[in-house]
């Protein structure tokens, strides 16, 4: 059974871990990393069957790809919280020359990272990609995915999904990070979404929904739901319904810090409202 009171210790260490390296240097996303904590914490703590001896191929193992890239301060401190590099590297982010770019890249070899993303669009054809590789080479592994939902404004998503069901890629979890806010407004606002589980239904994808995105217990069952649904001829979608800036109180319930630093007094408090839990960097 999951120990929750470590999952969410967990995730309190990593909020602390991203308000603190988007302060540092004054720039980067906290609202939509704070908003994908607990999913990244099941993804790497509970959910994917992987090897910290990170190579590019993945073989016998589970592949994560992030799409939508500006979110990283997450995914940085997950990967270096699970072991796939050295957690005191979170004090090099968006400095030159370091491996930890604003968005995530390959040229410097970071380990965990499998694709530079950043591009909005592009995440989804390469999971595709790489789950009919593992067909291809017998291996029974999953392939998952994230997208931000102000993502699948970009036409690129609709045309992998169209793919990915018309060649059964059934191997294949792709969520979406469901919290209706992009960096100009409210996702309705700006290009409505409709219903985007009909949307990902009419494209041939079996689609499970978490209602509470932020809660560590829904996570783990819709995302176990989702993957008992694998193998059966059809990809898999996730609408994960979540909170931007959730954990962090004067962030949530507005898209203005999607790409918004705090300041040191901000950062004190954000800080207070998410315990240290396993050490600062």
């Amino acid at each position: 059974m999951p120990n929750i009171q470590e999952l969410q210790d967990f995730s309190s260490q990593v909020r602390r871990d991203i308000v603190r390296m988007v302060h540092a240097v004054q720039s980067g996303h906290p609202g939509g990393s704070l908003g994908c904590v607990e999913f990244f914490t099941v993804l790497y703590k509970e959910l994917m069957e992987y090897s910290t001896d990170f190579d590019m191929d993945g073989k016998n193992e589970d592949l994560f790809f992030l799409s939508n890239g500006h979110i990283s301060p997450v995914y940085y401190s997950v990967l270096s919280r699970v072991g796939f590099f050295p957690v005191e590297e979170l004090k090099t982010f968006r400095k030159l020359d370091t491996r930890l770019q604003g968005h995530p890249t390959t040229h410097e070899g970071l380990p965990g990272i499998r694709i530079a993303s950043g591009s909005l669009g592009q995440g989804m054809s390469v999971a595709v990609g790489a789950a009919e590789t593992k067909k291809l080479n017998g291996d029974s592994h999953l392939v998952y995915s994230l997208h931000g939902d102000g993502e699948l404004q970009e036409g690129q998503i609709w045309e992998a999904a169209m793919y990915a069901a018309g060649n059964k890629v059934d191997n294949l979890i792709s969520t979406v990070d469901y919290n209706k806010k992009q960096i100009d407004g409210e996702t309705d606002d700006v290009l409505p979404l409709g219903d985007l589980r009909a949307k990902f239904e009419a494209f041939g994808w079996t689609v499970v929904e978490v209602e509470k995105g932020n809660d560590i217990e829904s996570l783990i069952k819709g995302m176990n739901e989702a993957k008992s649904l694998t193998g059966k001829g059809k990809p898999v979608c996730v609408l994960m319904h979540s909170e931007m800036g959730n954990g962090v109180d004067f962030m949530m319930n507005t898209h203005a810090w999607h790409g918004k630093p705090p300041s040191d007094e901000q950062l004190e408090i954000a800080l207070a409202q998410n315990p240290e839990t396993l050490g600062d960097y």
